[in-house]
């Protein structure tokens, strides 16, 4: 039993009038009252009546009092529970949206048992369907035959494990190629590009579920920074993405051609339009094309032919994953880690390095002109903004008690000063920031590659 209970008015702003011993308070009042034991917090909810003699509305306390608890989880951080009543609010909608269209079953199926065998009269029926389907050339040709048929001896079981994750990275990116009238077949070419790995890096340093070049992803203010690299950000890269290809097909008027000019470059696609004779469809002209790029294609209609029938391949997803539809963001206003966020609410770690791929040290940083969000499950939302304030002071007291402080927030391109160390020479300083030697000769007015300990050198890093 509480032997003390001390009752706050908490209102802001606030009024509280008084007559005949009654309290009088504007609705958005709170009573709070608190335990004299540390661990616990109660909160009194009111009920609010009309007094028709005054015109003015009454307070009294519910006959029993819902109660939020406080937990502490260390000396740095204590957690209220969630809101009752947002969080009724929250489960009731979570309910309508399992139940509506928008949740995909598992119902995870690869067998051959009892399929007919896949002829090529049969795939020629179905590409033709494809076909006027999509404004892409989807034509049978013996390269694509080969191609499916390998991928369905070899590969259904990876593409069951695809499309399980497809559920989640699909919606956002059908939503965006929508507002940009790019044909949603198009989300296929990052099964091609990454196999919906949004940490994938090709072996030319291309990152990302759209594969982008530094380079490239600058041109659509992607940035990466010691920190972050928003190539592996997934709706950022897919924006740049679609606004690549709108400027693809813009300059081609052709969505195979603007296929291909993704994959190798518009240069190279121009030059095989030359030495074609100036054919524009791309099967009269693939065979002008770079080698990985003239494969492109039919490796990109394979896998539309593969997911558009992937029932009657009995292909369908492999194992349960997190749904678009079941996640929210959140703006961040603080900089905090993942180990931080995964004390104050129960995710796991890796599903918390799922959502936010793109956080290179499992960090998330507030920096001036970029917006910067933290993706979570929807159930665990509500507690978060409901300890907000909490869990930012919990990040700035565990940060102060760090040993070795974080690392400084440097963007790739832009300039550092590098201090020369024993054992240092231009080539090594040159490999760790990705660099030619010759570049850091020409930003440092330097005739020779001579070197001294303590000289200071100005470098524009591609890689920190």
């Amino acid at each position: 039993m509480l032997r003390f209970l001390i009752f706050i008015v908490l209102c802001i702003p606030f009024m509280i009038f008084s007559q005949s011993n009654n309290v009088f308070v504007k609705k958005d009042s709170i009573i709070k009252t608190q335990q004299n034991i540390k661990k616990d917090t109660i909160v009194a909810l009111l009920e609010i009546e009309e007094n028709d003699s005054i015109n003015k509305k009454v307070i009294k306390p519910l006959e029993k009092l819902p109660t939020y608890t406080e937990t502490y989880i260390n000396e740095d951080l204590s957690l209220l529970s969630d809101d009752v009543f947002a969080k009724q609010v929250d489960e009731l909608w979570f309910k309508e949206q399992d139940n509506s269209p928008l949740f995909i079953k598992d119902d995870f199926e690869v067998s051959n048992e009892g399929l007919p065998e896949l002829t090529t009269d049969i795939l020629k029926k179905r590409l033709a369907d494809l076909n006027s389907k999509t404004p892409f050339y989807v034509e049978y040709n013996e390269q694509l035959e080969r191609i499916i048929k390998r991928f369905l001896k070899h590969r259904k079981g990876r593409y069951a494990t695809l499309m399980a994750r497809s559920k989640y990275y699909f919606p956002l990116i059908e939503e965006q190629l929508a507002k940009y009238n790019i044909p949603l077949e198009m989300k296929y070419l990052v099964v091609v590009e990454s196999a919906l790995n949004p940490l994938a890096k090709s072996p030319v340093g291309a990152t990302g579920l759209w594969q982008f070049m530094y380079q490239t992803g600058r041109q659509f203010d992607l940035k990466v920074s010691s920190y972050v690299d928003e190539r592996s950000d997934v709706l950022k890269s897919t924006i740049a993405a679609c606004q690549y290809l709108n400027k693809l097909y813009k300059t081609f008027n052709d969505w195979d051609l603007a296929l291909a000019a993704y994959n190798s470059g518009p240069g190279n696609v121009s030059k095989a339009i030359r030495r074609s004779g100036g054919s524009k469809n791309y099967w009269n002209l693939r065979h002008h094309l770079p080698r990985e790029t003239a494969s492109y294609v039919p490796l990109f209609y394979a896998t539309m032919y593969l997911f558009e029938y992937a029932d009657a391949h009995q292909i369908k997803p492999k194992e349960a994953s997190i749904q678009f539809y079941q996640t929210d963001t959140i703006q961040v206003r603080q900089q905090i880690t993942f180990d931080q966020i995964t004390q104050a609410i129960p995710i796991k770690k890796n599903m918390l390095k799922f959502l936010n791929p793109q956080y290179k040290l499992e960090i998330i940083p507030v920096v001036k002109g970029r917006n910067y969000t933290l993706v979570l499950p929807t159930n665990f939302i509500g507690k978060f903004v409901q300890n907000e304030d909490r869990i930012y002071a919990f990040a700035v007291a565990d940060a102060a008690k760090r040993e070795k402080p974080l690392p400084k927030y440097t963007e790739l391109n832009n300039r550092i000063r590098y201090k020369v160390k024993s054992g240092d020479f231009l080539g090594k300083i040159a490999r760790r920031y990705g660099v030619s030697v010759k570049k850091i000769m020409r930003w440092n007015g330097m005739k020779k590659t001579n070197l001294r300990i303590g000289q200071r050198l100005t470098i524009y890093p591609r890689r920190l």
